[in-house]
């Protein structure tokens, strides 16, 4: 009759849910995000910890800054500051924020032992991944879905951690959180903690592939998360060029400063490493006396200023970033290669 009638025949509509379900998230990336759901739930706990821990460290900032207000908000040592006499406040703000910190740093072992035991290589261990090869899938995108999944959660969690533990820092005092050259506040007050879970998530997904045991996989992600941080925590700052200061620069130095090396020049012209004489004076004639009687010509010190923060979180990430890259297309490469 629609033909006689001249109308086309009416076609159904394609379903549409609507409502949460619309937005609900569906195919691999629902597959990931269920299959993992334990995992996912003890991190996202541990975020929440995180977050509360900071916010009430924030509000009990102003209070552990008047306890220590005498000291010197950049002065790293706080025995000279006299940690003894901290109030409870002072102390559990201290104390609160070198543990979430440490947290935020240390992340990167539990992402690579979970990546390599969980992520890849238990699935390849059981066959789960060969079964999802059957349906549809391709071994490229499913690995491609198992590594951004995981790495935008940790993306946007890290960031979030970052400028919650950065807010209360500022709220309170230099000398309680720590100087910035410190390795945990280093890594957990800017992108490098981001990069850092990053690369633990490539390497832990590389070690499954490689070795397509759990147990094995997890292994051998610590180890090599645990030689990358060790690694560049040696190289740290001598990745961006320091300054060498001489004369009486050499013996006042801006606060927040991270001195590497420091001596003296005899009167010879040769230079004596890790001695120093004559500081803490300020008075120029009796500078110049004290540099008279000890025959030194001149005094030096290699050091990092604070300004030079931004620069080696920006080169230790941009390192990060390149071994994530390269740990990532190793690992597409020796699927490809196993599984084409």
């Amino acid at each position: 009759m629609s033909t006689l009638t001249g109308r086309r025949p009416s076609v159904p509509a394609p379903y549409r849910p609507s409502g949460p379900a619309r937005y609900r998230p569906s195919g691999l990336t629902w597959t990931v995000l269920r299959l993992h759901r334990t995992a996912l739930y003890v991190w996202g706990a541990a975020l929440l910890v995180a977050a509360a821990a900071l916010i009430w460290l924030l509000v009990a900032g102003p209070d552990a800054r008047a306890a220590v207000g005498g000291c010197d908000a950049a002065d790293p040592f706080p025995m000279d500051c006299g940690t003894a006499h901290w109030t409870t406040t002072a102390k559990i703000y201290s104390y609160g924020l070198a543990l979430v910190s440490a947290g935020v740093t240390f992340q990167m072992f539990a992402v690579a032992v979970w990546a390599g035991a969980m992520l890849t290589g238990r699935e390849l261990e059981s066959g789960t991944a060969r079964l999802a090869w059957t349906q549809s899938v391709t071994p490229a995108r499913w690995l491609a879905t198992r590594l951004a999944v995981p790495a935008a959660l940790l993306t946007a969690g890290t960031t979030l951690a970052v400028l919650l533990g950065n807010w209360t820092r500022r709220a309170g005092n230099g000398h309680l959180s720590g100087g910035w050259f410190n390795t945990n506040v280093f890594i957990s007050s800017g992108p490098v903690a981001i990069t850092y879970a990053l690369a633990g998530l490539a390497l832990g997904a590389l070690a499954g592939l490689a070795l397509r045991r759990a147990l094995p996989a997890a292994a051998a992600a610590l180890a090599a998360a645990y030689v990358l941080y060790e690694v560049l925590d040696r190289i740290r700052m001598s990745l961006w060029p320091s300054i060498t200061a001489t004369g009486r620069a050499a013996l006042q130095l801006p606060n927040g400063t991270l001195v590497l090396e420091q001596g003296v020049v005899t009167g010879d012209g040769r230079r004596l490493s890790n001695y120093m004489a004559c500081s803490g004076i300020d008075d120029s004639a009796a500078l110049g006396k004290c540099m008279r009687e000890s025959e030194w010509a001149d005094f030096w010190t290699t050091y990092h200023p604070e300004s030079h923060y931004w620069p080696l979180q920006l080169m230790e990430s941009g390192l990060l970033l390149a071994v994530t890259g390269l740990a990532a297309a190793a690992a597409f490469a020796l699927l490809r290669r196993r599984h084409s």
